[in-house]
């Protein structure tokens, strides 16, 4: 399916004053199955999850598990399919971190935190998304200067020799931190105990480290290089 440039502004503009659940409900309507949920158990993505959910909206749901991630993480993970009685599927890297480690040295993350990226996050995404039309995210224009320019419905460029496109819907864009952690509270959702410990941002162990309240929310990942996305927001061309 393909939109306008003014399709696309009409229902930017619709959901804008729109409940987020409206915005699940006319993904669903529109893709069905070839819509899918991408989360890391951030608090948005729970919301989604439970929002969907409540609405009895069957999105597939998956995560990116690079084999590095938090126990802590890993346990959400099972704690959410039990409480939403789904099956939560991981895409896992091309190699396991050993076997990355014997290909491209030990602890490239440290080296070269990019191309880590792009192994174990990026490429298993491409191949995930080969398989959808709308790809369903937890951005918020609040997270960071770089996503405060988020849509709710964008469309992107996913495979130019094949002339395809895939529509990224952010349902949560206009969220504050404040409502995603309300809701979450108010709903007694499962959510990972790292962000009651200072985590404010969970991803991979060794990019991730707490932060003090007043930072933004990103400000505890890569430290010391110059890296505020991992690349899975940033491998394609916007159309």
């Amino acid at each position: 399916m393909r939109f306008s440039e003014a399709q696309l502004q009409d229902l930017n503009d619709r959901f804008e004053r729109a409940d987020t659940a409206e915005i699940l409900g006319w993904a669903w309507e529109t893709f069905g199955e070839r819509a899918a949920i991408g989360t890391s158990f951030q608090g948005a993505g729970i919301v989604i999850m439970h929002l969907a959910h409540e609405a009895k909206l069957p999105f597939p749901v998956f995560t990116l598990d690079t084999g590095l991630l938090f126990p802590e993480t890993l346990e959400l993970k099972k704690r959410l399919e039990d409480c939403f009685g789904i099956s939560i599927e991981g895409l896992v890297p091309g190699q396991s971190v050993e076997e990355q480690a014997r290909v491209h040295g030990p602890e490239l993350w440290k080296r070269n935190p990019d191309s880590c990226c792009t192994l174990r996050k990026v490429e298993p995404l491409q191949a995930r998304l080969r398989s959808l039309d709308c790809w369903i995210t937890g951005l918020r224009r609040q997270q960071s200067d770089t996503r405060s320019s988020t849509g709710i419905v964008e469309v992107y460029e996913f495979d130019a020799v094949m002339n395809r496109e895939i529509v990224k819907l952010n349902p949560m864009a206009g969220w504050t931190r404040e409502a995603v952690w309300d809701y979450i509270k108010r709903h007694k959702i499962p959510y990972n105990p790292l962000h009651d410990q200072g985590y404010r941002s969970i991803g991979c162990i060794p990019c991730t480290v707490k932060r003090g309240e007043g930072e933004a929310e990103r400000a505890g990942r890569w430290i010391g290089f110059s890296k505020t996305e991992c690349g899975i927001h940033t491998f394609m061309k916007k159309k």
